[in-house]
């Protein structure tokens, strides 16, 4: 990877903390407004997102015609700016108000999964509003420890770890965390890890996703057998008819102790929770690219 510049690194970051005080201290319709127009700009400034969205949705619902998939990519983009605004606004959102932007469902399921003693994995993913999703459950409920990977730019990387922890969640870093989770399972804690992202071909296996074979790692099952700890799937997906977030947890998946086969399971929970809004999905993510072994590229 080339290195990055300082003058980069602080345009950027300079940038960043300047749409984060609009986005935080605008009238809250303002500050929609420019989320989604945040979005937008991101659409028009990055067109290869739109085409790389275009191609999984082609992929993943091929029965679907062009146009449902421009509708569902602009509902990704307006996921986005929501996304945007929550981040931004996340000091602001406390025990007192945390109603206000998002609630429970199936919770119970949670709190089974506590009462079994072995600490909770949350298996999500890049649906809704992830990071609402550990910040609010920290209020509603209790702390939670959550896997990050560093961002590129350190001085955003700082930001966002800052507004991350604010609810008092513990961030653990993607580059060494094995040793933290099973420290944190053992004391009965819940963790959360983003599961949907591609792989590299090292530690993981080809499973269906969407009707078509997806690099998967597999350290995340393995956490799970080794530790005994609860698999629950949990997403913080947006609601039209509330004008909020709804956490919803889903029945604990069956952990059996074979990874391949363990981790098949959980990608199928994803797959299932993304069907219900896949217009909330990052499907500008290239979630395809490692393919089996002469295998060409999915994407164009």
């Amino acid at each position: 990877m080339r290195k990055r510049s300082a003058f980069r690194n602080a345009l950027e970051a300079g940038l960043a903390r300047l749409l984060i005080l609009l986005l935080a201290y605008s009238p809250r319709p303002v500050a929609d407004w420019m989320g989604a127009r945040c979005a937008n700009l991101l659409d028009l400034a990055i067109p290869r997102l739109r085409r790389i969205a275009d191609q999984n949705l082609s992929r993943a619902y091929a029965d679907h015609d062009a146009a449902w998939r421009g509708r569902t990519i602009d509902g990704v983009f307006a996921s986005i700016g929501r996304l945007l605004v929550a981040f931004a606004r996340l000091p602001r959102i406390t025990k007192a108000n945390v109603s206000e932007w998002i609630r429970y469902e199936g919770l119970e399921h949670y709190r089974q999964a506590k009462n079994r003693g072995n600490g909770v994995l949350f298996a999500t993913a890049h649906l809704g509003n992830w990071e609402l999703s550990a910040y609010a459950h920290a209020l509603l409920t209790e702390p939670m420890n959550v896997v990050v990977r560093p961002l590129d730019n350190p001085s955003i990387d700082a930001v966002v770890e800052r507004r991350r922890a604010r609810s008092g969640n513990i961030l653990l870093s993607k580059r060494d965390f094995a040793r933290s989770i099973f420290q944190a399972l053992r004391k009965n804690e819940p963790v959360g890890i983003l599961v949907d992202q591609n792989s590299s071909a090292e530690n993981s296996a080809f499973v269906p996703f969407f009707g078509t074979p997806a690099c998967a790692n597999l350290t995340f099952a393995k956490l799970a057998a080794r530790s005994g700890a609860a698999v629950i799937p949990g997403f913080a997906v947006w609601s039209r008819e509330e004008r909020r977030y709804i956490l919803r947890f889903y029945p604990e998946v069956e952990i059996t102790g074979d990874a391949v086969e363990d981790t098949c399971r959980i990608q199928h929970a994803i797959e299932t929770a993304i069907r219900e809004t896949p217009d909330q999905w990052l499907w500008i993510h290239r979630r395809w690219k490692t393919r089996p072994e002469g295998e060409g590229s999915v994407y164009m």
